[in-house]
């Protein structure tokens, strides 16, 4: 079957070559053709429909672009790297990069969509009722930067990585990794992409787990949600008296315990806005620093925010930041910009 032939501008293949690298010589045309479909198709995004936009839905040599994802093989890997420091080129040439992690459902049907499964939706789920969906999966790490002319916080994809279920994973004798560990994978791999910035990674509540924040916090700064019953405990006395107390000190108060402790000390602040057009009110913050353990866990230095509702608009909540020196207000406008990303999950 004859290969299409797709006659591109200079300046447009002199611009994506650093992305046509990652493919073999005989696809880079190809693959050439299908990014301008992509910046010229209305509608869904799908191979058939960036060929109408070429004009080329009656090629005969159609099967060539359908095999640059079913058949080629090219680094996925290579292509995240070159679109992450062209990103941190335009946007964040200086200062803390700040990238937000979570997971999302592709809703899937269909007996030869693997790894699909049945996973918790959140976007049709509620407090009343969890619904749960057939799809896929997917990790997705973006880069959370201010946009000069849209004024807000985007989150641009950089790396996204499938996450099957553990009942694939039995199902098909693989070894099952929770989302903690694919996090932790993206989030290591980001640093040794970019081993001279400060990364600061933004996660949900779902992530707040020690075996994860342990193995990120020595490369980078991450700020998760954080449970208003977590185990707290003062640094270890110098000396220490005892055995246990060579690792933690004596236990602190709960974060709930201190929404009623008078000797708490609030500030009260305007909260960062999610977006430019739209003011977030005001909300009262404590914050402190401490030891977070867990019986057979590591232990890891936090410093802990917690803000509640003067209006009584939303129940308290509180964060952890794994870098002691940030000041408050900085680690509540790094994890607002996590907002971000659900517009982009629902786009």
């Amino acid at each position: 079957m004859p290969r299409p032939a797709v006659s591109l501008p200079q300046t447009f293949v002199a611009w994506l070559w650093p992305y046509l690298d990652a493919f073999s010589g005989r696809t880079r045309s190809t693959v050439a053709a299908l990014a301008v479909g992509a910046v010229l198709a209305v509608g869904p995004r799908t191979v058939a429909n960036l060929l109408r936009a070429l004009g080329l839905a009656d090629d005969p040599g159609f099967a060539a672009f359908h095999r640059v994802l079913n058949r080629n093989r090219w680094s996925g890997l290579k292509l995240a790297r070159t679109l992450l420091n062209a990103l941190v080129n335009a946007f964040v040439p200086d200062g803390p990069i700040v990238i937000g992690v979570d997971h999302t459902l592709e809703r899937r049907r269909g007996a030869r969509v693997r790894p699909a499964s049945h996973c918790f939706d959140s976007v049709r789920s509620s407090t009343e009722q969890t619904v749960t969906s057939r799809g896929l999966r997917w990790m997705t790490a973006m880069l959370l930067v201010e946009v000069p002319f849209a004024g807000r916080i985007w989150g641009l994809p950089v790396l996204s990585a499938l996450v099957p279920s553990r009942a694939w994973c039995e199902a098909q004798g693989r070894h099952y990794r929770p989302t903690t560990v694919w996090a932790r994978g993206i989030l290591l791999r980001l640093h040794r992409w970019l081993p001279d910035r400060l990364l600061v990674a933004v996660m949900d509540g779902e992530f707040a787990a020690l075996t994860l924040l342990d193995a990120v916090s020595p490369h980078m700064v991450a700020i998760t949600r954080l449970r208003l019953d977590a185990r707290l405990f003062d640094p270890p006395p110098d000396p220490p008296l005892t055995l246990r107390q060579i690792m933690k000190g004596a236990r602190q108060p709960s974060l709930r315990a201190r929404l009623t402790d008078k000797v708490a000390v609030w500030h009260r602040a305007a909260q960062p806005s999610r977006t430019r057009w739209r003011p977030g009110g005001w909300i009262d913050y404590a914050s402190g620093t401490a030891l977070w353990h867990h019986q057979g866990k590591p232990i890891v230095p936090i410093l802990w925010v917690m803000v509640r509702y003067p209006d009584g608009r939303r129940d308290p909540e509180a964060f952890l930041c794994t870098d002691l020196s940030v000041s408050p207000r900085t680690v509540l406008e790094w994890f607002n910009r996590r907002w971000a990303m659900e517009i982009v999950f629902t786009q």
